[in-house]
């Protein structure tokens, strides 16, 4: 295909009758689509991309019908990447016009990098491919400030940690030893008497956590029912009794003796659960330039052999491309996958306690990257004693929550790799699990047979 389309808006009806040249490359728009299996509905169907309502690329209908379409009402405007039809990259597609009145204006667009009217109107005219370096969205922009205020070192003349690195080390060894914060408190003013006047050594526990909650991964700490009816989030966040059996959320102690008795209500909840939001740990993925780049590996890279090395090679995956082309469309929305269990986190000779983490990742990396275990994130863990069975569901609605969003709307991200902000989404493409906790997940029953 040539890289000029400026003939689907020009040239198709000339001295009062249909060009025969425009025709020609309507027939070689149709039978670029038909080249794309994952486009095509029933072998003969392509969406119609004329300026119809009805139509306007959410339609689909033969060919001959479409090639009517077009003939009478011509290509919606501004069509020039054919995204519905197969066509994966994004190509630059402009007239010479437009060439021209990009080349005038780069001197004005790099003194005012901020999207003024005629700024915008300069890279609508370009097409999705023109894009300046854009600067990070305020978010990411306090993300790398504080990367950067991280970065010193802890003190003149070290060369092995940062004030960053030396916080995490700290917390690490904090968790692994299982250390009280006293304990972390006095290393630390132990640690800055031996270190020179001018360090950047944290203070204490607090300054410590101060410093690396700027990374912001964040965890919610979210209180339950002792019997797993409900959790206490949204529009129940206040309540103090669950709303399905009455049991109490806050744990009571009893004081005084014989008559004198009287129940103090404790803050401190019979159950609770830790939830990790996936969004911001997805944004982290375009943030770095160790993970960027690769987080549009599944649809850059080339099937071999026709063998399938990878989920994006499989049928299933074209066919939800070609089902949701606007998601599709944009290649750096992120594909995940789920998985879940349970495990006695003491042992088989310790206290029965049956812990359910649930885990996604994200397929858009190579595979072996997304099989790797910084690339699995937790992001529920429910907690036990007993297994939750039936009413796992309970505890996976924060995140079927935030994958609702991600799904609907998305979220702003700074891609770092290209230097530019996007909406990110996100689809859950598919659930990893034994029988017994596919069933669960399900909200279905499986039945043992002896």
């Amino acid at each position: 295909m040539e890289d000029d389309r400026e003939w689907m808006y020009e040239g198709r009806i000339v001295n009062g009758m249909f060009s025969n040249e425009w025709g020609d490359k309507v027939d070689e728009f149709v039978a670029f689509a038909l080249r794309h299996p994952e486009c095509v509905n029933g072998g003969t169907a392509i969406r119609c991309p004329c300026t119809l309502v009805k139509c306007q690329n959410k339609k689909f209908l033969n060919v001959e019908t479409v090639k009517v379409h077009l003939y009478k009402n011509g290509f919606v405007p501004d069509y020039y990447v054919w995204i519905y039809h197969g066509e994966k990259q994004v190509h630059q597609r402009c007239s010479s016009s437009v060439r021209v009145l990009l080349s005038e204006t780069d001197q004005m667009v790099s003194d005012n990098m901020n999207h003024t009217t005629y700024h915008k109107m300069v890279c609508d005219a370009a097409g999705p491919e023109f894009n300046p370096d854009e600067e990070p969205n305020a978010e990411a922009r306090n993300f790398y400030d504080m990367i950067r205020a991280g970065d010193k070192p802890v003190y003149g003349g070290n060369s092995k940690h940062t004030q960053l690195s030396t916080a995490v080390r700290m917390l690490e060894i904090k968790c692994r030893h299982r250390c009280l914060q006293a304990w972390f408190d006095d290393m630390s003013n132990f640690i800055q008497e031996l270190l020179p006047q001018d360090n950047l050594m944290p203070l204490d526990f607090y300054s410590t956590k101060k410093l690396v909650r700027g990374l912001g991964l964040p965890v919610q700490v979210i209180h339950c029912c002792v019997n797993n009816c409900m959790i206490y989030r949204g529009d129940d966040s206040d309540l103090n009794s669950c709303k399905k059996c009455g049991h109490a959320r806050y744990k009571q102690k009893v004081r005084g003796s014989g008559n004198r008795l009287y129940i103090r209500k404790l803050k401190v909840s019979y159950k609770k659960m830790h939830y990790f939001p996936i969004t911001p740990r997805l944004q982290r993925l375009y943030a770095s330039t160790a993970t960027a780049n690769e987080m549009r590996w599944h649809s850059e890279h080339h099937m071999e052999d026709s063998k399938m090395c990878h989920p994006s090679d499989a049928p299933a995956w074209k066919h939800f491309d070609g089902c949701f082309t606007d998601f599709s469309s944009e290649v750096r929305n992120v594909r995940l996958g789920l998985f879940a269990d349970g495990f006695q986190s003491f042992g088989q000779s310790g206290q029965q306690y049956s812990l359910w983490p649930v885990v996604v990742t994200p397929y858009n990396l190579p595979l072996d990257l997304c099989m790797k275990e910084e690339f699995m994130f937790l992001t529920v863990l429910v907690p036990g004693p007993t297994n939750p069975k039936g009413k796992i569901d309970v505890f996976l609605q924060p995140l079927i929550a935030e994958l609702k969003s991600l799904w609907g709307v998305g979220v702003q991200t700074y891609d770092i790799s290209k230097r530019q902000n996007f909406q990110m989404r996100a689809a859950l493409m598919w659930t990893i699990n034994d029988f017994p906790a596919y069933s669960m997940m399900s909200g279905g029953v499986l039945l043992a047979q002896s």
